[in-house]
């Protein structure tokens, strides 16, 4: 185990994703499957490795997540918080890039509850007037 290693928690939707930042050649491990084997789709490892590229340290650190909840798009977007997060405990001076972007901000948005009367959290049952 090295002996700096960097920590950050992303969360998205129902997902969190735990990161550890460690030196190395930019690796990317998800829950001990590569990156590639984890997310079928190119725009997922865009999204996730996207902190790392706009901070042009994509091939200082080796990035080892554990995630769970929610569906792969929910994931992608944790660890990129996630990442987003201990990239801050590596360099305060990332911040700005960071804050521009806007990877430090938490999404807020979450699925509405259903409602009773309804059949989902807003469509009502089909009206008939007889």
């Amino acid at each position: 185990m090295a002996a700096t290693q960097f920590l950050g928690t992303g969360r998205r939707k129902t997902s969190v994703a735990r990161v550890r930042l460690v030196a190395g050649n930019g690796k990317i491990t998800i829950n001990k499957r590569d990156i590639e084997d984890f997310f079928n789709y190119e725009t997922l490892r865009v999204i996730a490795k996207e902190p790392l590229t706009i901070t042009e340290t994509a091939d200082k650190y080796d990035v080892i997540v554990n995630v769970h909840g929610g569906g792969f798009t929910g994931q992608a977007g944790a660890i990129r918080h996630g990442i987003a997060r201990a990239l801050l405990e590596t360099d305060g001076e990332l911040r700005p890039i960071l804050k521009k972007a806007g990877h430090l901000t938490r999404d807020s948005r979450m699925v509405e509850r259903k409602k009773y009367g309804l059949k989902k959290a807003r469509r009502s049952p089909q009206f008939s007037k007889r």
